[in-house]
């Protein structure tokens, strides 16, 4: 008898953009969506009841929007828009919608199709049992008594003390050689600074910038002029993907990770700008996105090759290293996302497919079929909710063309496909 289920249907399609959707996020404590459209549109919609609460034109139609974030470490009631205008806006949210005005805007003058970061800050270490999550059917009942193990008690600690501190400044250090190293430090302020990473004015590096005083305050890697831009470096090609996050071991330090045209994908440390923590090349064709898991211990890049990759990031030894290949029939990564509690990870591919995994396994759980477009880095918009239900279902939302397509899944998934 085959125990398999059919993939679930999508329980909501949200309709009412005029343009095709390029990104989407979730509200981090809400049940709120925020879409962003090719005409500059970005639009709140209520998760619960599947209707628009807003409208706002956020960047001119001409340019449209290419990313949409928002994260508590900036605020509940603040989200970031980044344009093909070469701008990144900061909004206010304020009953249900955006203020008339952005509170800062920030001119990168960088004209391309890399989506910003906002920085990504580690959570509670959870450790799954290999059990967690099974490709067969399992009464519900058995699998609600499989739970997750916490990690050692100073870990936990170490976690939860960096869960509640904000960014707070940049200090600068002149070494020997005219050596710059730049510190992001977290320290104990409700008022610290709020940092976006971005793809730079030139092509193969990464800004970061000041959300709260619009202030470019590091360049990845940090030259004196352009000709000091070394060849290694060049030979990357433009910047594709980037993550900012604060590893779990230094969490007083902001970290970057880059994917470039080349397949490559560089880790840096602030605390010296210069040159990156390390660099390894999991990929044969342009890296596409990046993301970083809760602990910031690991994470899944996705590209134009055949292949997704999960990867360990090894605080103390400073090295990225392959977990697990996930080989391809048809090539194309274009999104990835990782849940909260750690245990799926979904990716958007070319082949309009949303395919579902166990991040801790990488087996296979589920392919969600609706999309009759290609989704491509361009017009891709792809988010999984912070939140679940009172049924203990966790939502996962897709764009195609103009249209928003809500799916619901149960936390554990048993389905193979």
């Amino acid at each position: 008898m085959n125990t398999r289920r059919p993939p679930p249907d999508p329980v909501a399609v949200l309709r009412g953009h005029r343009a095709s959707v390029m990104d989407v996020c979730f509200h981090p404590t809400k049940p709120l969506l925020f879409t962003g459209a090719t005409n500059g549109e970005l639009r709140i919609w209520d998760t619960t009841q599947h209707r628009t609460l807003s409208s706002s034109w956020v960047h001119t139609a001409a340019h449209g929007i290419i990313c949409i974030a928002t994260s508590p470490l900036i605020g509940n009631n603040k989200i970031v828009s980044q344009g093909r205008d070469g701008t990144v806006k900061y909004w206010d949210i304020e009953e249900g919608g955006l203020l008339r005005t952005p509170s800062v805007t920030i001119k990168t003058n960088s004209y391309h199709f890399c989506k910003l970061s906002l920085v990504k800050t580690p959570s509670h270490c959870l450790v799954q049992t290999q059990a967690d999550i099974s490709p067969i059917d399992v009464p519900v009942e058995q699998l609600s008594n499989k739970v997750l193990k916490e990690c050692k008690d100073d870990d936990m600690e170490a976690r939860q003390t960096s869960s509640v501190e904000v960014l707070d400044g940049i200090k600068s250090e002149s070494i020997e050689g005219g050596q710059t190293e730049s510190i992001f430090q977290m320290k104990d302020s409700t008022e610290g600074s709020k940092f976006v990473a971005v793809a730079g004015e030139q092509p193969s590096q990464v800004e970061i910038w000041d959300l709260n005083t619009a202030e470019r305050l590091a360049c990845l890697p940090q030259i004196c002029n352009e000709d000091s831009l070394n060849r290694s470096t060049k030979s990357r090609g433009m910047c594709m993907a980037v993550q900012a996050f604060l590893p779990s071991e230094y969490q007083s330090f902001l970290n970057v990770l880059a994917g470039y045209e080349d397949g490559s994908i560089a880790w840096w440390d602030m605390r010296n700008p210069a040159i990156p923590l390390t660099s390894v090349k999991f990929h044969s064709e342009p890296v596409l996105s990046l993301t970083v898991d809760s602990p910031c211990t690991g994470g899944i890049s996705g590209a134009a090759d055949d292949k997704i990759v999960l990867f360990t990031l090894d605080h103390q030894m400073g090295s990225c290293q392959v977990k697990k290949e996930i080989a391809l029939d048809r090539p194309g990564i274009a999104g990835t996302s990782i849940r909260t509690d750690g245990k799926i990870v979904a990716t958007a591919g070319w082949d309009h497919r949303i395919r579902i995994y166990n991040y801790h396994k990488g087996n296979a759980l589920a392919i969600l079929k609706y999309h009759s477009a290609m989704m491509t880095n361009r017009d891709l918009g792809f988010s999984i909710s912070p939140l679940l239900d009172s049924e203990k279902k966790a939502n996962l939302v897709v764009t195609d063309r103009g249209l928003v397509v809500q799916f619901s899944f149960f936390l554990h998934i048993s389905m193979m496909c």
